[in-house]
């Protein structure tokens, strides 16, 4: 097999690690969001080894899982105070738990973090959305993550403007 070849498979294989660790992150904190008086570490801990779901996770994914869970978990008031700001008469509390969390994970990954680019932080919500929402669920999630983008980028003006 070539070099390239390698490379290809090599960077298909951590994307999908990547999408694979968000997933249990959003199945994760939609139990959570349902449930929240669950003890957050120990109901971690069981989800990421239940029988089934253990022998296919590596200890990249758990890790990766575990620290965008607790990112997200510890800074939800601050997640939701960015949502209540671009989403016109829905308050966080009243969106499809799903979405909600898969909001709060991307907004936290493409806009705070910025730990990958806007357009790949729109695509996967929306892939996301598409796997473990409803049938409306991707095109809100979308237009949210637009509205989001378009708020990270007027405030990234705004503080360039302060710095001049």
């Amino acid at each position: 097999m070539s070099k390239k070849k390698n490379k290809e498979n090599f960077i298909g294989r951590k994307f999908e690690a990547i999408h694979k660790s968000r997933e249990l992150a959003v199945q994760f904190l939609s139990s959570l969001d349902i449930y929240p008086e669950q003890d957050f570490k120990q109901s971690l801990e069981l989800f990421l080894n239940i029988d089934e779901l253990a022998p296919s996770l590596t200890p990249e994914i758990k890790d990766r899982c575990q620290n965008l869970v607790s990112q997200v978990w510890e800074r939800k008031n601050e997640i939701d105070g960015v949502l209540l700001r671009v989403v016109t008469g829905w308050r966080p509390d009243r969106m499809v738990s799903v979405d909600r969390t898969i909001l709060r994970l991307m907004v936290l990954e493409g806009f705070m973090l910025k730990s990958l680019p806007v357009g790949a932080a729109v695509t996967e919500a929306t892939r996301l959305a598409n796997d473990f929402g409803t049938k409306e669920s991707a095109r809100f999630v979308g237009g949210v993550m637009y509205k989001a983008a378009k708020f990270f980028e007027k405030d990234n003006e705004d503080e360039k403007e302060e710095d001049e």
